[in-house]
């Protein structure tokens, strides 16, 4: 579970973003009170659920207990101090230990050096797969189980958006649109609905807008308003369907659903379709706790069932929300003294929230809406705007090369989900399927497995189920990540490819690793972390100033044993302070 605001890594505040920090509060509270008036006078219309099936990486504190494998609903979650990738790579690391302090100056030093790591008695019961190669010569400096069908975790992230970036190009910028039947007349009026039309856009979230939640709706709104829009006479209507399919990635666990890395996927996102949880004490012993969300959702019921306990006592925190509910019932006791908990949630519905946004942020610029506001969930198939809509206005994205950095980066599981989405739903996209009423994501992935194909990569070293490696059922090995590693290294996009990546000791979920060490600024690869599966596969360059690529993977390991410190990392410095060369 994550800490507040830590949805993905926000470098320090300016004194200007501080300003803005105090402008999002006082529109949080502007915001609220206009969303909920509009959900006290309007109804939306209910909403189906497509079921599916989900998965999660949870570490747990020895002060808590892991909470009991559900069915079929999420069950309520004991809250730990952290499960994500980004949250772990956020709390303070242990310096790895190698096995000497002597620096290998051979390849045959660097393998015996590496093959002693691997010896470590902790990895006996563990299943590790490595390769390291040479960019420079092209030789293959350590394997190990190179060709072995390991789960790659986050590492999955590496083949979606190298085959977007492929595909699309850095560029490439998704595109919301607004219709209506006809233009607004001389005054401003729209006879009809007015629909928005998303494509799957992640930007309009705090992650782009210096944390500020409310701008990309408002950036939306100002377009509107600028279109002429004074009136609307019918519904505000969320169009979600440009997406067909399940609303989460193929291999999920229930568990995840309720966290903000397993957030509903939604052709309309908003603020990464999570919010941001916070609980304080309150005054004194036996009061209730403090319990707020950020932004407010009005479509959110809150049950707080979480008491004030006196100095020093345990937090103990359950959170419950039940797949597709709209209600988030947390228990437990946090102490007077404690400085609080935060976490981040998603929401059920996004696209609604989204549509309850912009009306609130119309409503502020003065636009008067008749009608409701609802959604227009997805379809088995591409079900598209009307041919008699017309486009009033549309808000386009930053370009994918940004976006990529704020995926691989921070690990953000939606915007990869959305990225491949993306891939399935654009048109002319090369695949080597033609299926009919295939999913979005179906869709994607054959067109990042075509792309693979393209790459030189063998078919069978990759079970590909979703985007980004949350699914437990994706399978890969080091050798097709080296593979995927070295074409991208000659790709034209490759300096987008490698500037997207998590650099050691600097930013992502890199940014506590390798800190004062030759990895440090030098590195920069790709994490993963499941409960079960842990890896780092990216570039290095050797102390000798050769350029090199690395895949390393750990599965099947104790829950007592953390493999960064134990395999990962001591190799990742092997390599890093390696003084010899290939040739």
């Amino acid at each position: 579970m994550r800490h507040m605001g830590s949805r993905g890594h926000r470098p320090a505040k300016s004194g200007n973003q501080v300003k803005t920090t105090m402008l999002t509060k006082l529109r949080a509270v502007s915001f609220l009170i206009t969303l909920l008036a509009f959900a006290l006078v309007h109804s939306a219309s209910p909403i189906p659920i497509t079921s599916a099936q989900p998965q999660r990486e949870r570490v747990v504190t020895p002060a808590q207990t892991t909470p009991a494998r559900p069915a079929p609903s999420p069950a309520p979650t004991v809250v730990p101090s952290a499960t994500s990738e980004d949250v772990l790579e956020s709390l303070p690391q242990a310096a790895p230990a190698t096995t000497s302090a002597k620096t290998p100056r051979t390849i045959a030093e660097l393998r015996a050096r590496i093959a002693e790591v691997l010896a470590k008695p902790e990895l006996s019961s563990a299943m590790v797969g490595i390769k390291v190669a040479s960019l420079d010569s092209g030789q293959v400096l350590f394997e190990a189980n190179a060709d072995k069908l390991l789960r790659p975790a986050s590492n999955m992230k590496l083949y979606t958006i190298a085959a977007a970036l492929d595909r699309l190009s850095p560029d490439y910028r998704f595109v919301t649109s607004v219709y209506a039947t006809a233009r607004p007349d001389a005054d401003g009026v729209v006879q009809g609905d007015l629909t928005i039309y998303g494509r799957g856009d992640p930007s309009l979230a705090a992650r782009f807008n210096n944390g500020d939640y409310f701008k990309g709706i408002d950036n939306l709104a100002t377009r509107i308003v600028a279109a002429g829009v004074k009136r609307i006479e019918g519904d505000l209507v969320g169009d979600e369907s440009y997406f067909t399919g399940p609303r989460y990635g193929s291999g999920w666990e229930w568990d995840d659903l309720q966290w903000y890395y397993g957030a509903e996927v939604s052709a309309l996102t908003v603020n990464d379709n999570a919010l941001d949880l916070s609980v304080k004490p309150g005054a004194q012993p036996g009061a209730p706790a403090v319990v707020v969300t950020g932004p407010p959702d009005p479509l959110l019921r809150i049950v707080n069932h979480v008491t004030t306990a006196p100095r020093g006592t345990k937090r103990e925190l359950t959170v419950y929300r039940g797949l597709a509910s709209d209600e988030l019932e947390i228990s437990g006791a946090i102490a007077l003294d404690d400085k609080g908990y935060s976490g981040g949630i998603g929401i059920s519905h996004p696209a609604l929230l989204f549509v309850y946004l912009l009306r609130a942020s119309l409503a502020q610029r003065g636009v008067v809406i008749v009608g409701k506001t609802r959604i227009v969930t997805p379809a088995l198939t591409v079900a598209a705007p009307a041919p008699a809509l017309l486009e009033l206005t549309t808000l386009q994205s930053p370009p994918l090369s940004l976006i990529a950095a704020q995926t691989l980066k921070p690990s953000q599981n939606l915007y990869t989900e959305l990225v491949l989405r993306t891939l399935g739903t654009v048109p002319g996209l090369p695949t080597t399927a033609v299926k009919a009423n295939r999913t979005s994501e179906a869709a994607g992935l054959e067109v990042v497995k075509t792309f693979l194909r393209e790459a030189g990569l063998n078919p069978g070293s990759l079970v590909l189920t979703d985007a980004s490696g949350l699914s437990r059922n994706d399978m890969i090995t080091a050798t097709a990540t080296l593979q995927l590693l070295t074409f991208m290294q000659r790709h034209r996009y490759a300096s987008v490819f490698r500037d997207a990546l998590p650099i050691a000791g600097v930013d992502g979920t890199l940014r506590n690793r390798f800190k004062g060490t030759a990895a440090a600024n030098n590195l920069r690869a790709k994490t993963g972390s499941l409960s079960s599966a842990s890896s780092l596969s990216g570039y290095v360059t050797t102390a000798a100033g050769e350029k090199l690529a690395f895949s390393i993977m750990v599965n099947n390991f104790s829950p007592e044993i953390e493999p960064r410190t134990v395999c990962i990392d001591p190799i990742a410095l092997l390599l890093a302070s390696f003084t010899g060369r290939s040739q």
